[in-house]
């Protein structure tokens, strides 16, 4: 197992425009005023876990059903597509179950927010591509950026204002519309090599 950073960055910046924590500081906003308090700290392991252990379980999971992860990857790809069509145009394709929320940390913030559908396939999708120990690298990094941005949601929101937001959100939106397409075009080429 070696470290390559240039793999390193590149799967952390994937897996930070999927998870799009900043995008998400009005939605955590708005949870912390319905729940009064989240636990960054508890949300934050919770996710990391989840993303580690589906990085080292989730293969076998699908084998055990009969997909491979190329497959995986091409179908995760166009939840990646779509999800940044979401953030590009600004509309909602994925609606999510409102339920009772007494703690926003695990339930949606961790899960599914964090630790969601486009996340999870882009891990799996990562790993056709890099070692899973650069990967489990670019999850910690993304996990210290969301532990220090539900620390300081409110701080942000002020700083970047509802423009700045945006903007980033759509900036985000554009790479991992480009990202959807190299998953897409990579797991095509390794089913037909």
């Amino acid at each position: 197992m070696e470290l390559n950073f240039k793999h390193i960055l590149t799967a952390s910046m994937v897996l930070f425009a999927v998870i799009d924590i900043i995008g998400n500081i009005p939605i955590i906003i708005d949870l912390r005023r319905k729940t009064g308090h989240i636990q960054s700290g508890k949300a934050t392991i919770i996710a990391g876990v989840i993303l580690t252990v589906f990085l080292f379980v989730g293969q076998s999971v699908l084998s055990l059903i009969g997909i491979t992860v190329n497959q995986f990857a091409i179908a995760g790809s166009f939840v990646l597509f779509f999800l940044a069509l979401e953030m590009i145009l600004g509309i909602t394709l994925f609606k999510e179950d409102e339920g009772a929320l007494s703690d926003a940390s695990v339930f949606p913030i961790a899960f599914p927010l964090v630790a969601g559908p486009g996340s999870l396939t882009s891990i799996l999708s990562l790993r056709v591509e890099f070692n899973p120990l650069n990967i489990v690298i670019a999850i910690l990094i993304n996990m210290i950026i969301m532990y220090v941005v539900l620390k300081a949601s409110a701080k942000i929101e002020r700083m970047l204002g509802q423009n700045g937001i945006r903007i980033l959100r759509k900036v985000f939106g554009v790479i991992l519309l480009a990202i959807a397409v190299k998953i897409f075009t990579t797991g095509i080429q390794k089913i037909f090599a």
